[in-house]
């Protein structure tokens, strides 16, 4: 077999990398083990504000732009709904974060997100005395349901091996790369919190994360909007809400805890005053970097190696952004952002 790239994962930076090669016909190959799960337990809220500090999030405009067209891509593409507008309301604990919201949407890269009227709690089930502050341009990616969708037209195209990538199978040489009975032209590593696996690239600063989220029934709750407070409550449908998350820093499995379920059980029992039932626990580990932005680059040594990583907590968001960034890269010689290429770190 022979194409053009191969890229090892299918999350959200995986497939932010295929839908750019996608788009300028491309030949790629993709190889995936299910190992890495921070992309299918990831909330998919897309939000342009740091909502602890009111500030901006970095390249929000960019961001939401390409992003916006991404998704439609695949929607369209795959015949399914993936992008479900919603606003974000930000529970205020006090008049003076009422203030300090009102100053920040009269700052330029604010005012279009931040609206500036004050909305008052009319719902009994929701402990919120000073109101809320809506963020506009917000909305939810179903990004477990693409996932899953991506992979199967992955299937259907010939393009999918699901297997675990053997790194010490892989031969570089300057003209191609070869891996089996694959060569490519290029290789781009998308692997999540599995590049600590990686001798390619596994000295860069990933930091592992790991978040978990509640799935719980709250049939009393009745909310069509986002809630932020302490966590974050964002509805399902059929009175279902996912509650998140966690951040456990250095924990690098998979498996649930009960000490996540009680810390955003009694976290959410400050934000809402109706019962509710604990349907569903899930935990991923999410690839972060310690200066918040994401790794991309070519590796040192091999002028067709690369990495498409650090997407951290807003992968849906940023990762059409970035892998945008690298394929230009690449193909056109465009040169990367500093403020996200892996050489940062070399001239440290």
């Amino acid at each position: 077999m022979k194409v053009d790239y191969i890229i090892v994962g299918v999350g959200l930076a995986g497939i932010s990398f295929c839908e750019q090669l996608r788009a300028h016909n491309k030949t790629f190959v993709v190889f995936d083990d299910q190992s890495q799960r921070s992309s299918v337990v990831a909330g998919g809220l897309y939000n342009p504000v740091v909502l602890k500090r009111f500030t901006p999030v970095w390249k929000s405009d960019e961001q939401l732009s390409l992003a916006a067209k991404q998704y439609k891509a695949i929607e369209t593409r795959l015949n399914i709904t993936l992008d479900y507008k919603i606003p974000v309301y930000r529970k205020f604990a006090s008049l003076e974060e009422q203030n300090d919201w009102f100053a920040a949407s009269d700052k330029h890269q604010l005012s279009e997100y931040l609206s500036t009227t004050l909305i008052k709690n009319k719902n009994e089930a929701v402990n919120a005395s000073f109101g809320f502050g809506e963020v506009k341009h917000t909305g939810r990616i179903a990004v477990k349901k693409m996932i899953k969708a991506y992979k199967q037209e992955l299937t259907q195209e010939d393009a999918l091996i699901e297997d675990k990538f053997n790194h010490e199978t892989l031969k570089v040489s300057n003209s191609h790369i070869a891996y089996n009975n694959i060569t490519a032209r290029h290789i781009v590593f998308t692997e999540g919190y599995g590049m600590n696996k990686n001798p390619l690239f596994k000295d860069l600063p990933l930091l592992p994360t790991k978040g978990e989220l509640l799935k719980i029934h709250a049939p009393d709750l009745k909310i069509d909007y986002v809630l932020k407070g302490p966590v974050f409550l964002i509805p399902l449908g059929q009175d279902k809400y996912l509650v998140g998350a966690t951040y456990g820093w250095g924990d690098t499995s998979n498996t649930v805890t009960e000490e996540a379920k009680q810390e955003l059980s009694e976290k959410l029992k400050t934000l809402i005053n109706c019962p509710f039932e604990v349907v569903g626990q899930m935990a991923g580990v999410r690839p972060t970097v310690k200066d918040r932005r994401p790794l991309v680059g070519r590796h040192a040594n091999y002028n067709n190696v690369y990495v498409l990583n650090g997407l951290g907590t807003r992968g849906v968001m940023i990762g059409p952004y970035v892998a945008k960034q690298l394929f230009e890269f690449i193909e056109l010689n465009m040169p990367l952002e500093k403020a996200i290429d892996i050489n940062r770190f070399v001239e440290a």
